[in-house]
């Protein structure tokens, strides 16, 4: 399973809206669970502010990545998200978000969860794609460029 797979261009949200952890975390479970007919967006969104409460994923660099495991999700799910306005995310470095990757996987993809998490971590920590990223001006730009850093890595 990889990253690119995981991420078609109806899974990239371009200036979605923040406010706050919660209420992004409200959006990001809506917007993770609209096509999967398996997941429940309260679930989702249970599932991922359970894992906030255990600290935050916000990484740093203004990027978080909320994650969780979940009884209903068959198959790693992703989604990437580009905030119209960054936001509070308790984030390591205190600064806030507005690029958010969340990664759905099923309750017993222990190798799996870790595996894209990592290399999530790697994309997202790489400053040039970060300003890619930030740079982009619609959905599609924002799908490729986050693609093309993805392969980049992939190759590495």
């Amino acid at each position: 399973m990889t990253l690119k797979n995981l991420l078609p261009l109806e899974r990239v949200l371009f200036n979605a809206p923040g406010g706050s952890k919660k209420k992004l975390l409200a959006t990001a479970s809506t917007f993770i669970a609209q096509d999967a007919p398996d997941l429940d967006t309260q679930e989702v969104f249970e599932r991922l502010m359970g894992r906030e409460r255990l600290g935050s994923t916000g990484i740093g660099n203004g990027v978080a990545i909320p994650h969780a495991r979940s009884p209903l999700c068959h198959t790693p799910i992703a989604a990437f998200l580009k905030l119209a306005k960054p936001i509070d995310f308790d984030a390591i470095d205190g600064e806030p978000v507005d690029l958010v990757f969340v990664l759905l996987v099923p309750e017993e993809a222990d190798e799996t969860h870790l595996a894209l998490l990592s290399q999530v971590a790697s994309v997202l920590n790489d400053a040039e794609a970060l300003t890619r990223l930030r740079q982009c001006s619609d959905q599609h730009e924002l799908h490729a460029s986050l693609i093309e850093a993805i392969q980049r890595h992939s190759s590495a």
